[in-house]
């Protein structure tokens, strides 16, 4: 329970002062290729610490809780309702991305052809390989790994759970001969957590670095003319925070904004850094900490991570409405219906694509009739929105975990509450 602090600072104060220092860092070296490629460097360092230490932790905390578990019978009772909560939350979270954009209507108050295009071409070959490659059957083979170790240098996370699940049902079943792995696994897990805790120490200087190189190349004055649509993809993602994880939260009986005090820091650093991936390690370990089974917390992180994007859905949603209104397009209702459909298509058969949310609308604006060129306006604040969204796939999958702990009786009440109201004392 042991909060990370820095003398009285405690870890998001740190990360915010990084914040507040990498956009002012930025603003003064507008442009400035040097300063850009030492802040891009400091960033790219810590980004790169966070994913040499996230595979092993993966690997060692799952094999083992599933062979805690043991019973492949209770397994996939926990992966059919871990898919199925997904699922169902990704598709409220569409369906207000969607609402709330023909509330709104933010495409409506500017002109599309004022806006300055940025270069989107590094996206466009990976939406192509990707939509060539989406479908059930090429999703189902994704998974299955040729080499579990190319899997992990690819940090490719379903195959690397897919055969962390294999691993851990084959040492429950072999029994007392295979202890010795769990012993070893369970010794690797505590070293990876230690060698986090060590790593998240430099995690103010990666939120300058990766802040402060966006504002000086991007600059301040990019955000101005997309001011009204960043702003209601903030307030959608809010409300999706507020209301549908809090009331889920409320029928599952977990004390909401308790919960959300604890994982404060996670938010932050998720929110600062746009990437889900640094915040993995901590919130297994959290989870668990909270009282939530070591199987659970170790199963359906990794794979929220992967299929349980609310803030990306969300932004997918709102950016493809808004984009048929900056153009001038009249979307019918069963416009809308089929770009709810296919996003909940493409959002599952692309997870894991780099940049998976811009490609996912690139490969799906087409069907209500966008031109594809038109992304182009709003990839220059995509880092901006980036950051928000990814904070809400850090909410959702925390939630989420607790939830599918609490639905299989595998969330200690007591340590739960224990934990909850002596955080941070």
């Amino acid at each position: 329970m042991k909060r990370y602090r820095f003398g009285r600072l405690s870890m998001g104060w740190q990360i915010m002062i990084g914040l507040v220092l990498g956009i002012v860092c930025g603003v003064i070296f507008y442009q400035n290729k040097g300063a850009i490629t030492v802040m891009q460097s400091l960033g790219t360092i810590f980004i790169r610490l966070i994913q040499m230490i996230v595979m092993p932790i993966v690997v060692s905390c799952l094999t083992v809780g599933i062979a805690n578990i043991g019973d492949i019978k209770k397994l996939g009772r926990i992966g059919a309702k871990t898919l199925i909560y997904f699922e169902v939350l990704t598709t409220i979270a569409l369906l207000l991305g969607i609402g709330m954009a023909n509330l709104t209507h933010p495409g409506s108050f500017i002109n599309i052809h004022d806006l300055h295009a940025t270069d989107i071409s590094q996206y466009m070959s990976t939406a192509k390989h990707a939509a060539h490659d989406s479908g059930f059957w090429p999703l189902i083979l994704s998974i299955i790994p040729t080499n579990i170790f190319k899997s992990m240098s690819d940090g490719d996370m379903m195959p690397v759970i897919l055969f962390s699940v294999l691993f851990g049902l084959g040492i429950a079943a072999v029994g007392e001969k295979a202890k010795i792995l769990i012993d070893v696994l369970n010794g690797v897990s505590e070293v990876m957590f230690k060698v986090t805790n060590w790593v998240m120490k430099f995690a103010p200087i990666g939120v300058f670095g990766l802040i402060g190189m966006t504002i000086a190349e991007m600059g301040i004055s990019a955000l101005l003319p997309l001011g009204y649509f960043i702003l209601i993809a903030y307030v959608t993602m809010i409300i999706f925070i507020v209301v549908v994880l809090g009331i889920t939260a409320h029928l599952f009986h977990l004390r909401y904004w308790k919960t959300m005090r604890v994982i404060w820091d996670e938010i932050i650093l998720a929110f600062t850094t746009a990437s889900s991936e640094v915040t993995l390690p901590r919130l297994m370990k959290k989870t668990h900490e909270m009282g939530v089974e070591k199987g659970v917390t170790s199963f359906v992180i990794p794979t929220g991570y992967t299929f349980n994007l609310d803030g990306s859905a969300i932004y997918q949603s709102l950016a493809a409405i808004f984009l048929a209104q900056a153009y001038g397009l009249h979307l019918t209702l069963a416009h809308q219906i089929t770009l709810l459909v296919v996003l909940m298509i493409t959002s599952k058969g692309m997870a894991g694509v780099p940049g998976a949310s811009f490609v996912v609308l690139l490969a799906s604006v087409s069907t209500i009739g966008v031109p594809m060129a038109g992304l182009t306006f709003i990839a220059g604040i995509d880092r901006f929105v980036d950051m928000g969204r990814t904070a809400v796939n850090v909410v959702g999958n925390s939630i989420a975990t607790l939830v599918i702990g609490e639905s299989e009786k595998s969330l200690n009440r007591e340590q739960y509450n224990h934990y909850l109201d002596n955080y941070g004392k």
